[in-house]
């Protein structure tokens, strides 16, 4: 870290720290989790990651997130049977998605649907806590239809309805394949949901944060979001994954691959992490998950090669603190539920929804507008030069 944080000085000469990329800088106070990144800890609201993991379910710890405690049993059941009653969206918002070109990014559908979403809403510009959570709501009811219709599109078939009597995880699998899921995929996706709903001031929270700081509105900071998650430095990193494993081939190539690609200093998708210098608990979570549905589905290959990758990792570079993080075990877990490869991080959408709009909703309680500052470093008083002279 010590070549991102170094002294400049400012335009009137002062000596001041600069941080690339606002490395370690505390930006905000926020209620909604914590992490330990040198323990591997984190915490939803003060609760582990690994209770809630192993006895929630989305819904609840979607609750928990809005409304900062646990739901009593009537509370939960009331919740869930919302956002039910908002998974359908306009029929305007499907016709649009029906629009797009088939072969268009699945994010930048996803992006461009969230924001014609907002303006089926009457009062998008009304930002009072009620309201909110009432936008938050039909979101995160929303955002599993929207990346399944878009999946389907993009797949050439047609729309599947959302089902009234599924859970949030199993209605989108459902709705993405067409046929009820089982119990034991459901599950592990509902969980795999849980994991990705919050953490921190990653880029794409602190993206939705800074838009609504200006007073915008809810459908602008979450298709903001909704871009920034796009890249392949943050949402975009489970793909890529993915693609890694599919480029390596088979397990005998793997060490060949990863200690080409550290002895020319390239980043192995997967591993690292801005925050945790030790193991990402998400990824424990995951990589057991992965194990069991590689056993189920007979195909142990992508399991086996991506035990054999984080050995190598471990043994190369774990002195320095670089681990699996949660994008590593994602990618094999989708994939092997048969999740199309193209739909990894709109699923890491359909799950952050739930702490994006927590934050935009905390941002606007005790608002401030993000405005931090930039140094010119270039030169001063430079003559402006005619355009027949240059």
């Amino acid at each position: 870290m010590a070549d991102k944080v170094r002294e400049i000085f400012d335009e009137s000469g002062q000596a001041i720290e600069f941080r690339e990329g606002l490395e370690g800088v505390v930006a905000a106070l926020s209620m909604i989790s914590s992490i330990d990144g040198e323990k591997g800890i984190l915490l939803y609201r003060g609760i582990p990651i690994e209770e809630l993991a192993a006895h929630s379910t989305f819904e609840e710890t979607t609750y928990f997130l809005l409304n900062s405690r646990l739901p009593k049993q009537q509370e939960l059941r009331d919740f869930e049977q919302q956002l039910k009653s908002h998974r359908q969206v306009p029929a305007a918002v499907l016709d649009l998605i029906r629009s797009f070109p088939a072969n268009a990014n699945a994010m930048d559908l996803l992006r461009t649907t969230v924001s014609g979403l907002g303006l089926y809403d009457p009062d998008s510009q009304t930002n009072t806590v009620e309201k909110n959570i009432e936008r938050a709501i039909n979101l995160i009811a929303s955002f599993p239809t929207i990346v399944a219709a878009i999946q389907r599109r993009r797949s050439g078939k047609e729309f599947v309805a959302p089902q009234q009597d599924l859970s949030h995880a199993a209605n989108f699998l459902y709705m993405v394949n067409g046929e009820a899921p089982s119990e034991y995929a459901a599950k592990v996706l509902d969980v795999a949901l849980i994991l990705h709903a919050d953490h921190g001031f990653n880029a794409s929270t602190f993206t939705a944060r800074v838009v609504i700081s200006s007073l915008s509105d809810m459908y602008s900071a979450i298709s903001a979001a909704v871009g920034s998650l796009k890249g392949p430095l943050h949402g975009g990193a489970n793909s890529e994954v993915m693609s890694t494993l599919q480029e390596i081939g088979s397990l005998d190539k793997v060490e060949e691959y990863v200690m080409n690609r550290l002895a020319t200093k390239q980043k192995v998708m997967g591993f690292g992490h801005r925050v945790y210098h030790t193991y990402d608990p998400r990824a424990r979570i995951l990589s057991q998950f992965s194990q069991k549905l590689a056993q189920q589905t007979g195909n142990t290959k992508w399991y086996e090669m991506s035990r054999k990758i984080e050995e190598i990792m471990r043994r190369e570079v774990g002195s320095k603190g670089i681990y699996p993080n949660v994008d590593f075990y994602s990618a094999t877990v989708y994939y092997y539920m048969g999740l199309d490869q193209d739909l990894f991080t709109p699923i890491f959408a359909v799950s952050r929804i739930s702490g994006w709009t927590a934050h935009v909703i905390e941002q606007l309680q005790n608002n401030r507008l993000f405005r931090p500052r930039a140094i010119y470093p270039g030169p001063k008083n430079v003559p402006y030069v005619p355009i027949n002279d240059r």
